[in-house]
């Protein structure tokens, strides 16, 4: 029973990372219909940001978190800008664009940085642990969802309170009625690209905390992230969170009761099973109609 409670922190953590990737390409998949697979080579970008500003002040750590945002977005805000607007409602036809755009990242970071995984010294403050009620509590996993909890409200209340956030909402919605009603779609994507491409890059510098970074990091997770998408539904936050946590806490004990491999065949088999179901994932988006 020790052993499955100090699993509730790692499964935080995992859920924490998926949910700060996922968050993006809730937007950018639910408004544009965009597939982005080069969404991971954002979250390499920021953990490689992290692994060059190691060491320059003794909050370099915290530096890192918003100059891997700045990178990340500019590099999705980019990527939009000359090649993604081109193709707009074509998802195929962006997942392959996306896909190479990845493969040439990946290579381009190999060039740079080399083919071996890099390290990233955790700084002093976040070494170690605290126990509660029996449960270990790693500083450094809850600094990742404590990390996780305050982009998720920053992102609420961008939506919610603010008139940049309403825009992008009523996109969302019905893309044709907001440009009806004077508002610029196409601005409103760019900055949607920004803003989840930045947070992908925040949880790169999260990922530098749990393991080492190499150029095929976003690999790894672009897939559990876009089931994060999918289950909790198209542009719904509340539904990314919840879908993040499921699989989080999924992944963390199907490994610790088979390996690695066996549990994500597990995990697939356990969406495809709730998509049997519910295919419009948790919740779904209302929007409205011209007629």
């Amino acid at each position: 029973m020790g052993a499955l409670a100090n699993q509730l922190p790692i499964g935080l953590s995992i859920a924490a990372v998926l949910l700060l990737i996922a968050l993006g390409l809730t937007f950018t998949f639910g408004q544009m219909g965009v597939i982005n697979m080069a969404h991971g080579e954002f979250i390499m970008a920021g953990a490689y940001t992290a692994y060059l500003l190691q060491g320059l002040t003794s909050q370099s750590f915290l530096i890192a978190l918003p100059v891997a945002f700045v990178v990340a977005g500019v590099m999705g805000l980019l990527l939009e800008w000359s090649l993604i607007r081109r193709f707009y409602g074509r998802p195929l036809d962006t997942l392959l664009l996306t896909w190479g755009v990845s493969l040439v990242l990946q290579q381009l970071a190999r060039d740079i940085f080399g083919a071996p995984n890099v390290q990233v010294t955790a700084p002093g403050w976040l070494v170690g642990g605290v126990d509660l009620l029996g449960i270990r509590l790693p500083y450094n996993r809850m600094f990742i969802v404590v990390l996780a909890v305050v982009c998720v409200v920053g992102v609420w209340l961008y939506l919610t309170r603010m008139p940049a956030g309403r825009r992008m909402r009523a996109v969302v919605q019905n893309r044709e009625l907001a440009g009806y009603s004077g508002i610029a779609t196409g601005r409103v994507d760019r900055f949607t690209f920004l803003l989840g491409s930045g947070l992908a890059g925040v949880a790169g510098v999260a990922l530098t905390l749990v393991g080492p970074v190499g150029p095929s990091l976003g690999t790894f997770y672009i897939v559990d992230a876009f089931l994060v998408v999918v289950a909790g539904g198209l542009g719904q936050l509340r539904g990314a969170v919840l879908a993040a946590v499921a699989l989080g806490f999924l992944n963390s004990y199907l490994e610790f009761w088979t390996d690695a491999s066996l549990a994500k065949v597990l995990v697939f088999v356990a969406i495809i099973a709730f998509l049997q179901v519910r295919p419009q994932g948790m919740f779904v988006l209302k929007g409205r109609s011209l007629v």
